[in-house]
């Protein structure tokens, strides 16, 4: 196993020391050229196993493999040189004791290269998170809208409506940042209970369909630019519509193969040319 040996510019020092200042800007990356779009941009890339349903087709994440969240965060690192990489760790990969999720970690930077990873949980992954601190590897909490969790949390909802609910992610964020995590994810949570959240912990949160008070905001590329039409959440705001440019493109194509306007002579390859 080896790391590229590309530094990136942003550091985890640096994106826990955004706490309060300038929010930190956060989007989702799976390949090479899409990192070198978004690199400039961003404080912060996150390979997130949301993969597994934007490119894989998958209907949730937990059928994402450590060994895919690997091939695509190599994928991003090449592209990547100015953004703080982060890679999450997938389903099933970490929460069985702290040392299998050492294992995976390790194994994920080592071999991605990332300055950290991200994991799904909170007061019951307190130890989990202070293991992996001590041992060299970031951590990047995520509370509140859990993913890997859907069907114990009986869907995608709004967390934080009700009085102990609101309590429970408090205790949560709490644990979290207090077990060692440089930023926390508040995902899918209500407005009034991320913003009290952000006020109470030292560590940055990151929003997804949280506050605009959070410390930064993410949201998966793809729905920003409208690659991924299975569904649009309440919390993203679409910036552009590729995936309708790129529809026109394909039956621009379609019509010019099928009356032979392309390829054109411009395109050809002809006998060379005497001297």
């Amino acid at each position: 196993m080896s790391a590229p040996s590309r530094q990136r510019g942003i550091t985890i020092p640096q994106i826990r020391a955004r706490k309060g200042g300038d929010p930190i800007v956060c989007l989702t990356a799976y390949s090479t050229p899409m990192a070198r779009f978004l690199d400039a941009h961003v404080d912060v890339l996150l390979v997130g196993d949301s993969l597994g349903m934007v490119l894989y087709g998958m209907p949730t994440t937990l059928g994402v493999t450590i060994d895919m969240m690997i091939a695509h965060g190599k994928a991003v690192a090449r592209g990547t040189e100015h953004a703080c990489l982060i890679v999450d760790l997938p389903f099933g990969s970490y929460k069985e004791s702290p040392q299998v999720a050492y294992r995976a970690g390790a194994r994920v930077m080592a071999e991605t290269g990332a300055n950290g990873v991200k994991l799904e949980g909170g007061v019951e992954m307190a130890e989990t998170i202070r293991f992996l601190t001590a041992r060299g590897i970031p951590v990047m909490g995520h509370i509140g809208l859990t993913p890997q969790s859907l069907h114990a949390d009986g869907g995608y909802r709004a967390h934080g409506r009700e009085a102990d609910e609101a309590a429970r992610l408090m205790a949560d964020a709490r644990a979290v940042a207090e077990a060692g995590a440089f930023a926390v994810v508040i995902e899918g949570t209500v407005e009034a209970v991320a913003a009290d959240i952000t006020r109470e912990i030292a560590i940055p949160t990151i929003g997804i369909g949280a506050s605009a008070a959070c410390d930064g905001q993410i949201l998966v590329t793809e729905d920003v630019v409208g690659l991924f039409a299975d569904f649009t959440p309440k919390f993203v705001k679409r910036y552009a519509d590729l995936g309708a440019e790129v529809a026109k493109a394909a039956q621009a194509y379609a019509e010019d193969v099928r009356a032979r306007r392309f390829p054109g002579p411009e395109h050809l390859f002809g006998p060379k040319k005497r001297s």
